[in-house]
């Protein structure tokens, strides 16, 4: 495995055969790298790449997972809307997109106050917002810029959903026809996941429609592997919000609630192995442990502490991502936990996370 980040000492790199540290989005040192060590799969893991260059490699007969199609329209939320509302018809909010601070504030006067601002490229809800009033629009404009990732200034200004509840529909497209986990449900804060638990209890004719919707567009997209459909829903209606062509930060509660987790299937399904049925083990929960300071020097207190939450019948484990330096807000690991429903689950973990202590030192 050769793993490819923009910094030194990246998780991946820690257990890899061979690393290179370059910007994913400079399209030369990609195509070097690929050159450099001819994989046999590309597999993509950031939203900002160089997808022109991984479209070029794919053409050149360079394998890319699950799709050079999928990354690229999953690269932007104006790429992938686009797609799903104009040419799948897929059930979406109501939405505009905007290229300066005077557009976005037209463009909410459109779809309506309150509204959600975001910028098109961006991960783990950096520089997302809720606009609730007029004058509140241009300072999201502000805060979605300097929060992008890319140098393309552009924001996605959509309705605001009044939902029951958000959930992930982990889809897996495999040679032999596309497969469903069960539903998670998720709780963010500031555009960004604290906590998911699966199942999440939805109406069927919900679960129904985003099977549906999730099917028609991973078929679209093409390719094998596994994406995070994330829905709105509301009552029986299932509404069409983002996916990812990758493993989803919600889905890391599998690695305690399913066989296979998520990981497991992405890698069986890229590679054309058999998977078995997805059984799920019991009602699950993850909860993350943020980073509340920068610091390059971090350590771990409590883990003891966390781990004695948990018992035989209601296993509670950690995962810390060995990240060399923390930012703040930076997710720096989870605590995942079952129980005998998701509520509790959800109590468990979270008490587990708040147990772990990140020690900073300048």
């Amino acid at each position: 495995m050769i793993a490819c980040d923009r910094y030194e000492n990246a998780p991946a790199m820690q257990v890899s055969d061979a690393s290179e540290v370059f910007s994913m989005l400079d399209g030369k040192a990609l195509r070097a790298a690929v050159e450099k060590h001819k994989p046999d799969v590309i597999v993509p893991e950031i939203e900002a790449i160089d997808t022109a260059t991984l479209a070029e490699l794919e053409k050149e007969g360079w394998r890319v997972a699950p799709s050079a199609k999928a990354v690229q329209l999953t690269m932007n939320r104006d790429g992938i809307r686009e797609f799903a509302a104009r040419e799948l018809g897929l059930l979406t909010s109501n939405y505009r997109f905007a290229e300066s601070r005077e557009e976005a504030i037209a463009a909410s006067q459109e779809v309506g106050v309150p509204c959600i601002v975001k910028p098109v490229m961006s991960s783990s809800g950096k520089g997302q917002s809720t606009a609730k009033k007029l004058e509140e629009v241009g300072p999201a404009w502000d805060y979605a810029v300097e929060n992008m990732r890319g140098d393309r200034p552009r924001v996605i200004v959509e309705e605001f959903i009044k939902f029951d509840s958000e959930i992930t529909l982990l889809t897996v497209a495999t040679k032999d026809g596309v497969i469903f986990c069960a539903p998670i449900g998720h709780r963010q804060e500031a555009g960004d996941y604290r906590e998911s638990w699966q199942p999440a209890g939805i109406p069927q004719e919900a679960l129904h429609s985003a099977r549906f919707q999730a099917r028609k567009v991973v078929d679209a997209l093409g390719g094998h592997g596994i994406f995070g459909v994330e829905f709105f829903v509301r009552g029986d209606q299932a509404i069409f919000s983002e996916l990812s062509p990758r493993p989803h930060d919600t889905g890391m509660v599998t690695l305690i609630s399913q066989f296979p987790n998520q990981f497991e299937l992405h890698l069986r399904a890229i590679l054309g192995l058999p998977i078995p049925s997805i059984e799920l083990i019991a009602p699950s929960a993850s909860a993350v442990i943020l980073a509340t300071e920068e610091s390059e020097t971090v350590s771990y207190e409590g883990l003891d502490d966390a781990l004695a939450l948990g018992s035989p019948r209601h296993p509670v484990d950690l995962r810390i991502f060995a990240k060399p330096k923390t930012l703040k807000n930076r997710r720096m690991g989870i605590a995942i936990a079952r129980s005998d429903n998701a509520e509790e689950a959800v109590g468990r973990a979270k008490a587990a996370a708040s147990r772990v202590k990140i020690r900073y030192k300048s």
